[in-house]
């Protein structure tokens, strides 16, 4: 369906759940792929079958910004221009109010959802403005719409991924670089499994489904589509 034959392609968080497909989506389109992983020697192992069109980087810590902007410069020396940027890494905690949120949970959310976005967007965005085309996209949630009790955190988190996003489509649509997100809902995952044992799993959404919308976010088919937020809710 897709086609990315020639362009370069970096996945945030390419060892995790959403990561590893969307990265998979992407070789299988012909893509050449580079995934960035916080820890060592797990990319190998899931991308051996990738013949050379998967690149490792990983011990990557993304709220690092100079080692963030190490990484970009080097990834640029190793393979090219990046043509699009997918930002998979975030992560989800719930349980306090509001008034009993923590200073490690507050850093922990704004930590791994929104500084890893601003400094994977800082290491790539010059080299897009200056090649005069590009594509990212950032993963939102339902909840960067509405807060919900015990969720505040998460919540302000997202929302800031999603104005985030917003801000760097009207900065950037000049330059012919398209920033979007997706809205996902439930993902089936064997940890999310495992958390709510007695949910519908039918009704959630896979990550190779995600991983679609994805793709034709950075595609040329949604060249016209830039500071949206793209529900990929499954059957909920």
């Amino acid at each position: 369906m897709f086609d990315f034959t020639g362009q370069v392609i970096v996945v945030t968080g390419a060892a995790g759940n959403l990561g590893r497909a969307v990265a998979a989506g992407f070789l299988e389109a012909g893509g050449l792929v580079c995934g960035l992983d916080h820890r060592q020697g797990r990319l190998g192992d899931i991308f051996s079958h990738a013949q050379g069109n998967f690149r490792s980087y990983e011990g990557v810590d993304l709220t690092d910004r100079e080692a963030v902007l190490m990484v970009g410069e080097k990834i640029r020396q190793d393979v090219g221009q990046v043509n699009v940027l997918v930002c998979t890494v975030g992560g989800f905690t719930m349980g306090e109010r509001v008034d009993q949120i923590t200073t490690e949970t507050w850093q922990k959310m704004m930590d791994i959802n929104v500084i890893s976005l601003l400094y994977s967007t800082a290491a790539f965005i010059p080299g897009m403005i200056a090649a005069g085309h590009g594509k990212i996209v950032a993963i939102g949630s339902g909840a960067s719409l509405k807060g919900s009790a015990k969720m505040g955190a998460y919540a302000a988190a997202k929302a800031a991924v999603l104005r985030l996003t917003e801000s760097m489509s009207a900065e950037l649509k000049s330059a012919n670089i398209q920033v979007n997100c997706v809205l996902p809902g439930t993902i089936d995952s064997p940890q999310n499994r495992l958390a709510m044992p007695d949910a519908d799993f039918s009704k959630w959404v896979s990550s190779d489904q995600v991983a679609q919308a994805i793709m034709f976010l950075s595609s040329p088919d949604a060249d016209a589509i830039t500071g949206t937020a793209l529900p990929v809710k499954g059957n909920a």
